[in-house]
């Protein structure tokens, strides 16, 4: 399996401009090339050149230190969104599974359907509402839509394990529906549960982006993707470097994300391994 993993082109080139910007972020901890704090107005609206590679901004900040900083900003919110998803999610589909029909799974369900009628833009704007504009808020708005997300995975997988022999065998033997979800059930739907964990943090990344954009993401003086491009688009016209980098960045993190997800699937799904 490891080997089938390894060589997938996919795999290879997701994983690649994945490391690329977790190695920058990695790396922002301890140096960028300038202080993304620091002002220094006369060098404002750079071109990229030998001393700022990607540019200035209106600031005269240095562009690419804040697409790294950026970066650290977009992965751990979407770590931690995706996190809280699975966390919450994947016991409670499993829980539903293992009272099939019954009220429990019903209740989670329905509830899964309420959540999925609010999309994280407007769970944001909810909680920015009584909290304020925040990472953490971001965090919270997206953590909880991805809740029913893993929720509906776990339970359909789940549901066609139930019906199996070996599940069958664990009943006989007297072990408990929780057991035998935590003892056969997960460990037969991981590989599910990776892949879609591997999209749902290329969609955390735009949501992060996307609630950025409007303000309700990450605030001010940490740099991030989604503010830099609403910063840049009134001076796009003369100055489109300073949106060209971290629209690259977001579309290059979330297609390698998605190249990553489209090759752990081939490999995980024999079914499609064999029509290739």
């Amino acid at each position: 399996m490891i080997k089938a993993i390894l060589t997938n082109w996919s795999v290879r080139i997701g994983g690649l401009l994945s490391l690329i910007f977790v190695a920058g972020a990695l790396i922002s901890f301890v140096w960028t090339p300038f202080n993304v704090e620091t002002l220094t107005i006369k060098e404002k609206l750079q071109t990229p050149n030998l001393t700022y590679w990607f540019g200035t901004d209106h600031f005269g900040r240095d562009i690419f230190s804040m697409v790294m900083v950026g970066a650290r900003t977009s992965i751990a919110v979407a770590i931690v969104a995706v996190g809280i998803g699975i966390l919450l999610g994947v016991p409670l589909g499993l829980a539903a599974a293992a009272r099939r029909g019954g009220l429990l799974d019903e209740l989670i369900m329905r509830t899964n359907d309420l959540i999925f009628a609010f999309p994280s833009l407007v769970i944001a704007i909810l909680i920015t509402a009584v909290f304020g504009p925040g990472a953490v808020n971001a965090i919270i708005a997206i953590g909880i839509f991805n809740v029913p997300v893993f929720a509906r995975l776990s339970r359909g997988a789940a549901l066609s394990l139930w019906a199996r022999d070996f599940v069958m065998a664990a009943q006989v033997a007297g072990k408990s529906a929780a057991r035998i979800s935590a003892e056969h059930i997960l460990p037969n739907i991981l590989n599910l549960l990776i892949v879609q964990g591997t999209i749902q943090f290329s969609l955390g990344i735009l949501a992060e982006a996307g609630l950025s954009y409007v303000g309700l993401g990450a605030q001010p003086p940490i740099p991030s993707w989604g503010r830099m491009l609403a910063e840049s688009q009134t001076m796009i016209s003369f100055a489109p470097h300073i949106a060209i980098f971290p629209g690259m960045a977001i579309a290059l993190t979330v297609l390698g994300l998605n190249l990553m997800g489209d090759g752990l699937r081939d490999v995980f799904d024999p079914r499609l391994r064999r029509a290739r």
